[in-house]
């Protein structure tokens, strides 16, 4: 990797990277590198926060299969993320791994609950790496607590889609929406 002409601006909370030149080496062999010029990208100083997630915290939900979804206040890094059983509550069932969506800020990850169980999902839960913003900033630890009823189990990944306010372009599952129509 090369860089040259990086300079660091301190603009009140959030901290400005110009580079003048920037080129990465091709990651395999026939790959043309990626050089950037004149790209300017502002980092917050402050660390990631959720600010809204699904299922709302403290709120009770159809049982059965449920997208979970965590939006933070800045733009993560997708391989980045802690998902853990909270010492109080249930884990759900869910896949190993999540996805981020286009905005940068929202992770999705597809689960499985069942019938009247509290559940509790802890997020950087003594992680060290964990979910980390795009500057590389650790994500505070936050701890979503919810319920299941007993209403009629969601079914469809296109019903869990919905009931969390998402599109089919959302999917937790890569390539889904596309099977969907």
């Amino acid at each position: 990797m090369r860089r040259s002409g990086i300079q660091a601006i301190a603009a009140g909370s959030v901290l400005v990277l110009t580079a003048a030149t920037c080129a990465r080496a091709a990651d395999a062999p026939g790959q043309a590198a990626t050089a950037l010029d004149g790209l300017t990208v502002a980092v917050p100083r402050t660390p990631p926060a959720v600010v809204s997630t699904y299922p709302a915290a403290g709120v009770s939900v159809a049982p059965g299969t449920l997208v979970l979804k965590v939006s933070f206040d800045q733009s993560m890094d997708p391989d980045s993320w802690a998902y853990a059983k909270a010492a109080v509550g249930d884990y759900p069932q869910c896949l190993a791994k999540p996805r981020l969506l286009a905005d940068a800020r929202t992770f999705v990850l597809l689960c499985t609950t069942g019938e009247s169980v509290s559940y509790s999902v802890a997020l950087n839960a003594g992680a060290a790496s964990g979910f980390t913003s795009i500057g590389h900033r650790s994500a505070t630890p936050f701890e979503l607590r919810f319920s299941t009823s007993s209403a009629r189990p969601i079914r469809s990944l296109q019903e869990a889609l919905s009931a969390a306010g998402l599109r089919p372009e959302d999917s937790p599952i890569e390539g889904a929406e596309q099977a969907a129509r």
